[in-house]
């Protein structure tokens, strides 16, 4: 017999844990991203309130303020 079979039962431990932390990452992220976007409240921001003929000169479409 070799020692073989402890040793692909160590690296299919070790992709399980990796695979796992890898999608626990991936939530974290993602739930952090849906807090900060839901808890955020930008307030208003200069812009531009008449349209404008120069490049580059870009207005709110419906402005809040």
């Amino acid at each position: 017999m070799t020692n073989a079979a402890p040793a692909r039962a160590r690296r299919f431990h070790l992709l399980w844990i990796l695979t796992a932390t890898a999608i626990a990452v991936f939530v974290g992220a993602n739930a952090h991203l849906v807090y900060v976007a839901v808890s955020s409240e930008p307030g208003c921001v200069a812009h531009l309130k008449d349209k404008s003929g120069m490049p580059g000169g870009y207005r709110a479409a419906k402005s809040a303020c």
